[in-house]
C-alpha cells in the first residue's frame, strides 16, 4: 500500500491534471455542474455494479471515475469563488467531527444503534426540520424506502422485534389479496406498495440491503435467461417457437451450472 505522502502526491497530481484539462480540453472547458450530473449518476451506478460483482480491480477504476467528478465539481466551484476542493474536504471533516461526539467529545455510546440515534438527533439540532430531509427526492423508490426506514428508526420510530415486522408483511399481503379479488386497480397498486415497503422493513431487520438483494436476483435471472438463449441458438430454434417445457429444461440446466 502507498504511504500517506504518496497518497497526497497522487491526489495533487489529479488536481493538476484537472486544472490542465479545464484550461486546454474543449470538452472539459464546456462542462457545467448540470451537464456532469447525469454522468455522475451513471458512474455511481457503475461503481455499484462493480461492488456487487466483487470485482475489486473494477471498483478501483470506478472509484477513480467518481473521484474525478468530485474534483471536477470543486474546480467549477472555485471558478466562481464559491468553494474549492479544500472547502469540500474541510466541510466533510467538520461534519464528521461534529457528528461523532463519542470520538471527538465526551459522549458515551454502547453500540451502533446509539451512534445512529445521535447522528439523527444532531442533524435536527443543526436546523433540519425533519429527519427525512436527508433523503433525496430523486432516489429510486426501493432505495428511498430503505433510507426512510433507516432515518425514522434512528430516532426510535421502529419495531422492537423482527417477528412483529413479519406479521406486518403478512397483514399487508392479505390486504393486497383482498384488493386483487375486488379488482380495483388503484387500490391494488396502493396495497402492493405497502407490501413492498413492509418487505423492505423486514429485510432491514435481517441486515439485508433490499436494493443489493434485488439486483443479485436481476443478475441471476439475466444470466440464466442468456444461457437459455444460447442453447436455443445451438438448436437453431427461436425462443418464441419453443414450448415452456422445452425452455424449462435449459433453465434448470442453468440453475445447476450456477451451483
Amino acid at each position: 500500500m502507498n504511504s500517506r505522502q504518496d497518497q497526497l502526491k497522487a491526489f495533487d497530481r489529479l488536481l493538476t491534471i484537472m486544472d490542465e484539462l479545464r484550461e486546454q480540453c474543449p470538452w472539459d472547458k464546456k462542462q457545467t455542474m448540470e451537464t456532469l450530473r447525469h454522468l455522475t449518476i451513471e458512474e455511481t451506478y457503475e461503481l455499484g455494479d462493480a461492488i456487487l460483482d466483487k470485482d475489486l480491480e473494477e471498483v478501483k477504476k470506478e472509484l477513480g471515475d467518481v473521484l474525478l467528478h468530485i474534483v471536477f465539481y470543486a474546480k467549477i466551484g472555485s471558478e466562481t469563488n464559491h468553494f474549492d476542493i479544500a472547502d469540500v474536504c474541510n466541510s466533510i471533516c467538520e461534519k464528521l467531527i461534529n457528528r461523532h461526539p463519542h470520538i471527538y467529545s465526551d459522549v458515551k455510546v454502547e453500540n451502533e444503534d446509539d451512534v445512529k440515534r445521535n447522528w439523527e438527533n444532531l442533524k435536527l439540532k443543526e436546523g433540519k426540520t425533519s429527519v427525512l430531509e436527508g433523503v433525496p427526492k430523486s432516489l429510486p423508490a426501493l432505495v428511498k424506502a430503505n433510507r426512510i426506514q433507516e432515518k425514522v428508526a434512528g430516532v426510535g420510530f421502529d419495531w422492537e422485534e423482527s417477528n412483529q415486522v413479519w406479521e406486518k408483511v403478512e397483514e399487508e399481503l392479505n390486504e393486497f389479496k383482498t384488493e386483487v379479488k375486488l379488482g380495483d386497480q388503484d387500490k391494488m397498486e396502493s396495497e402492493f406498495g405497502d407490501v413492498i415497503f413492509s418487505m423492505v422493513n423486514y429485510a432491514r431487520f435481517l441486515n439485508i440491503n433490499p436494493e443489493n438483494a434485488l439486483e443479485r436476483t436481476n443478475k441471476k435471472f439475466s444470466k440464466r435467461f442468456q444461457y437459455l438463449e444460447e442453447k436455443a441458438k445451438t438448436l437453431n430454434k427461436p425462443l418464441a417457437q419453443m414450448t415452456l417445457a422445452e425452455m424449462d429444461v435449459f433453465w434448470e440446466e442453468a440453475k445447476q451450472l450456477a451451483k
